[in-house]
C-alpha cells in the first residue's frame, strides 16, 4: 500500500459565521479539500451550548442535541442542524477524509434551573484554602433539557454531579469565587495551576463520581454510533483526572470496534508535563504541541534575533513525535482570543514548512489561515478591533502538494546558521522524488544540501525563485530562498510538472 502523509484542518475558527452553514460548507468542499491533500478534518462542537445559535460550542448545554431540538432559542447549532452534520460526515468520509469530532466533557452551562446546595467558597487563584465557611448557595445546576424529553437519554443532572460551580443566585455579582460543592474534592490528577486547575468553568463535572463517568461513557457510545466519526479532539483535558480518559478510550474502541484517533487540547508550554501526559494516559491518546506554537510565536515576534537553530528545541515534535499534534494558530490563540499568541503572518509560510514537510508530528492546519478571516471584537483593554487574518491558501497548496507527492523517506537536516536552516528528503520505495527545503529569517540564503539525485534539476514550488537548481553528481545542490521567506525544491520531473501549474 502506498504511504500517505496526512493532514488535517481545523475547519472552523472563534468567529466562524453564526449563520448556521458551515455544515453546508463541509459538504460542497470536501471534494476540493481532499484534492487539496487533507486526510481529516477536525470539526467544531456539534451539541447545543448554552447561548443556542450563538455558541461556539465550549459553553456545553445539551450533549445530545446536535441541532435537532428547540432549546435555548433555536433548534440549529452556530453550524446548523443535526441533519445537515451528518451528511457533512458522509460527504468528507466517502472523499476519503476522515472527521474527529470535538468533545468538551469538563464542564455544564446554562442549566434549566436552580438548586439549593452547601459549598465551600474558594478564590479563583486558589483551589486549597478555602475562604471562607461551608454555607448554603443557590446555583444553576439542574439540567432536564426539557426540549429533548428524553429522548437518547433520560440522564439528568443535579448539583452532586458537580464538585464545583462558579454562580451564587444569592451573590450574582461576585464573579471571583469558586463554590466547592458539600462532599466533593476537586478532581485529582489534573493541571497545578492555582494549586488544583480542576476547576474551569460553569458546573464542573466530578468524574470521581460513577454516575458522571457512566453517563459520559454512554454518551460517548451513542454519539460514535450516531455519527461515525473516525476520531476525537478532546477539550481542556489539563482540568480531567488523567486516570479516566484510558478507560473510557478504551470502552468506545471495544464498542465501534475499531481504533479511533483521539488528540488531547493540554494548554501549557512545558515539553515535561505534556511528555508526563502522554505517559499517564498511557499513550492512547496525541497532544497538540503547544511548545511548538509558542516557538513559533517567540519566532514571529523576534524576526532576524531569533536563532531558528532552536525552533524545535523542548517541542513534543522532537521528543515525542508519534503524538505530536503540530499546529501553527487555532481558535484559542488567534487575535483577541483567551490564550491569544498569533504568530505573525511573515512567518506563517515558514511555521507551516516545518510541520507539514517534516517527518515528525501530525500537522494540523488552521481554517483562519488557509482561508482568512476578518472580524470585529473587544480586546481584554476593553477596546474594539477590527482583525484581518489574511488567506495563505496560495502558499499552503503549494506545501500540501509537496506533502503528498515529495515529503516522504530519510530526513537530513542543516540546522547550521542561526538565520537560515534547511533539510531534505529523499524520498523511498513508493514515492522516490526528492525535497529540499530552505528558510530564512534574516537576508537571502544559501545552503549547499544533499537530495541523493545526482545530475538532477529542481525547481521552487513556492515560485519565489524562478531560476532552477542543478545537482552535482553526487546528489548536492546549492539551493537558496529570499529573505524573511521560505523555498521549497522538488525535482522536475516532466510528468509531475505538468501537475504542478494546477495549483500555483
Amino acid at each position: 500500500m502506498t504511504q500517505v502523509n496526512g493532514v488535517m484542518m481545523q475547519y472552523f475558527h472563534w468567529y466562524t459565521s453564526a449563520s448556521g452553514t458551515l455544515w453546508n460548507e463541509v459538504n460542497k468542499t470536501a471534494k476540493d479539500l481532499a484534492d487539496a491533500g487533507f486526510t481529516a478534518l477536525w470539526l467544531p462542537p456539534a451539541y447545543k451550548g448554552f447561548s443556542g445559535a450563538k455558541d461556539v460550542g465550549y459553553g456545553v448545554y445539551d450533549l445530545y442535541d446536535l441541532g435537532e431540538f428547540d432549546q435555548k432559542g433555536s433548534v440549529r447549532t452556530k453550524y446548523g442542524t443535526c441533519d445537515q452534520y451528518l451528511d457533512a460526515i458522509k460527504a468528507l468520509q466517502s472523499n476519503g477524509i476522515q472527521v474527529y469530532a470535538d468533545a468538551v466533557l469538563n464542564h455544564k452551562m446554562g442549566g434549566d434551573a436552580t438548586e439549593t446546595f452547601q459549598a465551600t467558597p474558594f478564590c479563583q487563584g486558589d483551589r486549597l484554602h478555602p475562604k471562607g465557611c461551608l454555607h448554603e448557595i443557590e446555583s444553576y445546576t439542574r439540567y432536564s433539557f426539557p426540549g429533548r424529553q428524553g429522548k437518547y437519554s433520560q440522564f439528568e443532572w443535579h448539583w452532586h454531579h458537580f464538585d464545583a460551580v462558579d454562580y451564587n443566585a444569592r451573590n450574582p455579582d461576585d464573579r471571583s469565587t469558586v463554590y466547592l460543592v458539600e462532599g466533593k474534592q476537586f478532581d485529582d490528577y489534573v493541571a497545578l495551576e492555582n494549586g488544583n486547575f480542576s476547576y474551569l468553568m460553569g458546573c464542573d463535572l466530578d468524574f470521581q463520581d460513577e454516575w458522571v463517568r457512566r453517563e459520559i461513557t454512554d454518551w460517548g457510545k451513542w454519539y460514535l454510533d450516531t455519527t461515525g466519526v473516525d476520531g476525537l479532539r478532546l477539550d481542556a483535558i489539563k482540568h480531567i483526572s488523567a486516570w479516566f480518559f484510558p478507560t473510557w478510550i478504551d470502552t468506545l474502541e471495544q464498542h465501534v470496534g475499531k481504533d479511533l484517533f483521539v488528540v488531547g487540547e493540554y494548554w501549557v508550554p512545558d515539553l515535561n508535563t505534556l511528555l508526563w501526559y502522554i505517559d499517564a494516559v498511557g499513550g492512547r491518546m496525541s497532544v497538540f504541541d503547544v511548545c511548538l506554537h509558542y516557538s513559533f510565536y517567540q519566532a514571529s515576534k523576534e524576526g532576524c534575533r531569533y536563532d531558528l537553530r532552536q525552533i524545535l528545541e523542548g517541542t513534543v515534535m522532537q521528543h515525542r513525535p508519534t503524538h505530536a499534534v503540530t499546529f501553527v494558530e487555532n481558535h484559542d490563540s488567534q487575535p483577541l482570543q483567551a490564550l491569544e499568541s498569533p504568530v505573525e503572518p511573515w512567518f506563517k509560510p515558514l511555521a507551516y514548512a516545518l510541520i507539514l514537510l517534516r517527518q515528525e508530528g501530525y500537522p494540523c492546519v488552521f481554517y483562519a489561515d488557509y482561508y482568512g478571516a476578518d472580524y470585529t471584537d473587544k480586546g481584554k483593554d476593553g477596546n474594539e478591533y477590527c482583525i484581518h487574518m489574511p488567506s495563505f491558501k496560495p502558499i499552503l497548496d503549494r506545501l500540501l502538494y509537496a506533502r503528498q507527492h515529495y515529503a516522504y523517506g530519510p530526513q537530513y537536516d542543516y540546522f547550521d546558521h542561526p538565520n537560515t536552516i534547511g533539510w531534505t528528503r529523499l524520498g523511498n520505495a513508493a514515492n522516490p522524488r526528492a525535497l529540499a527545503v530552505i528558510m530564512s529569517n534574516g537576508a537571502e540564503g544559501t545552503k549547499w544540501m544533499e537530495v541523493g539525485k545526482p545530475n538532477s534539476r529542481f525547481t521552487d514550488i513556492t515560485g519565489h525563485i524562478s531560476t532552477p537548481v542543478d545537482t552535482n553528481a553526487d546528489g548536492w545542490g546549492e539551493f537558496r530562498c529570499q529573505g524573511g521567506s521560505v523555498s521549497v525544491w522538488v525535482s522536475a520531473e516532466s510528468f509531475l510538472t505538468k501537475l504542478i501549474p494546477t495549483i500555483l
